[in-house]
């Protein structure tokens, strides 16, 4: 049986931040499908006001459904823990695994969640844009160790993220509940070097998770930062 591996990135990027996954990844006999949501990476001509979770899910799906795959490990990263609880929720005899990467995700009710605030956190939308654009104070608040040329690459590539991406709210039905996940969290700390309060909100994080989990040290992007842990990591919960 073929082993599918679906990439779907968070804010800011396209499939050009799997780049150093995919040739491990492939060698490993995974077939990989790394994702550009519209309105970012070099589908970012197509950015509109328009553009919104719902237009994001159905790009994640065409890909499933033109490429005739099954057996299909989902990965989500960031926001887009949002976009595959949603297509795992709408075709979940094609979905083996949902695994979260460093990312949103919801509880298992049935009514409208995921809405998040952006500007709270990173500041305004800047007059001409309709999202929030990539800049280097974003990367130090949530991922101060891209460094060197990886800063460069990703402030030359990143691209707005479109406001409704992060404000549409999903719905989930009592389907996503039965998928298998697994979920990968990101600690640019060691653990014994997080305060009490930091130590207290990672267990109960980790409590609420309905499957296996791999902490990785590393900021918000361990695609660019950390990429053969990730992969290892990515092959280990795929077995479990």
């Amino acid at each position: 049986m073929e082993k599918n591996l679906v990439l779907v990135p968070g804010a800011w990027l396209g499939a050009w931040v799997w780049k150093k996954l995919i040739p491990p990844l492939e060698k490993q006999g995974y077939n990989v499908y790394p994702i550009t949501l519209s309105g970012m990476g070099e589908r970012k001509h197509l950015s509109s006001e328009k553009i919104g979770m719902e237009t994001a899910v159905q790009d994640v799906m065409n890909v499933i459904e033109y490429n005739d795959l099954e057996d299909i490990i989902l990965v989500g990263h960031s926001f887009a823990g949002k976009v595959v609880s949603v297509v795992s929720d709408r075709m979940p005899e094609k979905i083996r695994q949902v695994l979260f990467l460093d990312a949103f995700v919801p509880e298992n009710i049935n009514t409208p969640q995921g809405i998040f605030d952006p500007e709270s956190e990173y500041g305004p939308i800047p007059q001409g844009e309709i999202g929030i654009p990539l800049t280097e104070n974003i990367i130090d608040k949530i991922g101060s160790d891209v460094k060197g040329e990886d800063r460069k690459w990703m402030l030359q590539k990143g691209t707005t993220w479109p406001i409704r991406l992060a404000k549409d709210p999903i719905v989930i039905s009592n389907r996503f509940k039965a998928l298998r996940k697994a979920y990968i969290i990101c600690v640019i700390q060691n653990e014994n070097e997080l305060n009490d309060e930091d130590k207290n909100e990672l267990e109960k994080y980790l409590n609420k998770l309905e499957g296996p989990y791999r902490i990785i040290k590393t900021g918000h992007w361990p695609m660019v930062t950390q990429p053969e842990e990730l992969v290892r990591y990515i092959l280990e919960l795929s077995k479990e």
